[in-house]
């Protein structure tokens, strides 16, 4: 059978810099009837966890650890037994979240996961945040990109923590290589490919956003 790619889309707030913004966040279960990875435990924990049912989770992957990605980790840590797995870079942020309760491991450039059969490689992305990753299952024909790279171009990086020049070499030098025909699953809004998105760089390097 192989894993298939499910989406929840959970609804709350994104917080920084003083600032409260409405969002909807795309949550992603990568894997098969039996096991699951889940990439970005935002917002709803109960609905995450139904979600999922009866299948073991693998691993809770944070692409980053802005709020509306992982206000709801240790709350589905708690019910799952999973492991939040987060890069380090990202501490900063997630203790803004989650003062009193660190991610369970590391998460490092290189890294593999295996998920009902699949490898799922991390690809680190700084730019957006620090510690930003993507997850690459090249058997899927797919990247789960978190909030680096979207369906128009690149994540925000207008707040603290984040760098316009550091996400447009990330995606560059470290996604626009990937074949053309990869599904970006983001972490808001609708699917892209890197084929569509790679005829844009020097536009989005020219706006600056």
């Amino acid at each position: 059978m192989g894993a298939r790619i499910e989406r929840v889309v959970t609804s709350g707030t994104f917080t920084l810099d003083g600032g409260t913004w409405d969002v909807d966040n795309n949550v992603w279960l990568i894997g098969d009837e039996r096991e699951v990875l889940i990439v970005d435990a935002a917002h709803d924990a109960d609905a995450i966890a139904a979600a999922v049912g009866d299948r073991r989770v693998v691993a809770i992957v944070a692409t980053h650890a802005h709020n509306d990605h992982v206000n709801a980790a240790p709350a589905l840590a708690e019910i799952t037994g999973a492991p939040i797995h987060l890069h380090p870079d990202d501490t900063v942020l997630w203790k803004l979240t989650h003062p009193d309760r660190a991610p369970d491991r590391p998460l490092a450039d290189g890294d593999t996961f295996t998920v009902a059969g699949t490898q799922l490689r991390v690809i680190h992305t700084p730019g957006h945040a620090p510690g930003a990753v993507c997850l690459y299952a090249p058997e899927l024909g797919a990247l789960f990109s978190g909030d680096t790279l979207f369906s128009g171009g690149p994540g925000a990086t207008g707040r603290s923590y984040s760098d316009f020049n550091t996400i447009i070499a990330s995606i560059r030098d470290r996604l626009l290589t990937l074949p053309a025909d990869t599904i970006v699953h983001t972490g808001h809004g609708e699917d892209t490919t890197i084929g569509a998105e790679a005829p844009h760089l020097d536009e989005w390097i020219a706006r600056g956003y």
